[in-house]
């Protein structure tokens, strides 16, 4: 034992000598390096230091989106313009509106030009369909509404991320019929599916900009579930008006207005809108009709009643 002690002489938990335990020492460890697929090397983020361009260490995983028609790129040249402080995005289904807001308001977010990202839509269900009593807090109550829009921060953040923004007040679901009041300083503001709005909620709405924020209102006027007389067009109509009889811009205020060929979804989802929006012609099950009457049935047809039917071709 006393042999055993003069051969050590040092106390340790851990004896790091190379000959009794070698695979302990930091330096000793080696490891391999993990095989990098083609997909994750397609998200290699490259940044510019000192004329030099350099691979970083971090990887960007978030798709990309760009826009592809002229209407879509003048909506995102709106988007990312510090002199406008309010945009209309108006189309269908599939043109990108809500995405690009989204996209703008998160790369905004992450340079500081924005602290607060506010979500907001009408409670308006499709074709007033009754929901029930929908339990949890107003950020649960509201998920129905802001699903699609989650949808798309789910892209960029993990759901705990969004989760731990919502409880730090960074990205806020703010209902219509609370926002009576308030005032958005530095904050991005999406108002979605604003087709659904009142003239009162819209102007409500509009006038709780502040300083340094920025607000998209985006909606589709054949979608609404109130009527015609919504928010949406009764603020469209007098913006062209303001601008018709005033025959300036209306002040930092710009709308875009997207159609059919502006949806970049899905080509289904064009091919479906091209089938509800399709009408058939009249005439098409009139005139069969009269070719079928015999020579003496259509000698007793008057002038004046082949008259309206001339007349009738004309509009179609």
């Amino acid at each position: 034992m006393v042999y055993f002690f003069s051969k050590f002489p040092f106390s340790r938990s851990f004896y790091t000598s190379p000959l009794v335990r070698p695979f302990l020492l930091p330096h000793s460890i080696i490891m391999r390096t993990k095989k990098t697929s083609v997909q994750s090397q397609q998200y290699d983020s490259y940044d510019n230091v000192g004329g030099s361009s350099r691979k970083s260490k971090t990887k960007n995983i978030a798709p990309l989106y760009k826009p592809r028609s002229d209407n879509q790129r003048q909506y995102v040249s709106h988007l990312n313009n510090a002199s406008v402080p309010i945009v209309f995005g108006i189309g269908p289904a599939g043109c990108g509106k809500t995405l690009f807001a989204c996209i703008t308001a998160i790369e905004g977010l992450k340079r500081g030009d924005f602290q607060k990202i506010v979500l907001t839509r009408p409670i308006v269900p499709v074709e007033e369909e009754e929901l029930g009593f929908l339990p949890g807090t107003l950020v649960k109550k509201m998920d129905p509404w802001t699903r699609p829009l989650m949808d798309i921060f789910l892209e960029y953040y993990p759901q705990h991320e969004i989760d731990f923004m919502l409880g730090a007040g960074v990205i806020e679901i703010s209902p219509l019929a609370y926002m009576r009041g308030r005032t958005f300083k530095r904050c991005f503001i999406i108002a979605d599916e604003m087709q659904n709005s009142s003239p009162g909620q819209m102007l409500m709405l509009t006038t709780r900009i502040g300083d340094a924020s920025k607000m998209v209102i985006t909606g589709d006027l054949k979608q609404s579930d109130r009527s015609m007389e919504n928010g949406l067009l009764d603020i469209m109509t007098k913006i062209k008006t303001y601008k018709k009889n005033i025959g300036s811009d209306a002040g930092g205020i710009e709308m875009v207005e997207m159609n059919r060929g502006d949806i970049e979804r899905s080509p289904i989802v064009s091919k479906i809108l091209e089938i509800f929006n399709h009408k058939p012609n009249p005439m098409q099950n009139i005139v069969p009709v009269i070719a079928n009457y015999t020579v003496s049935e259509k000698k007793t047809l008057s002038d004046a009643a082949l008259i309206p039917l001339r007349d009738l071709s004309k509009h179609f």
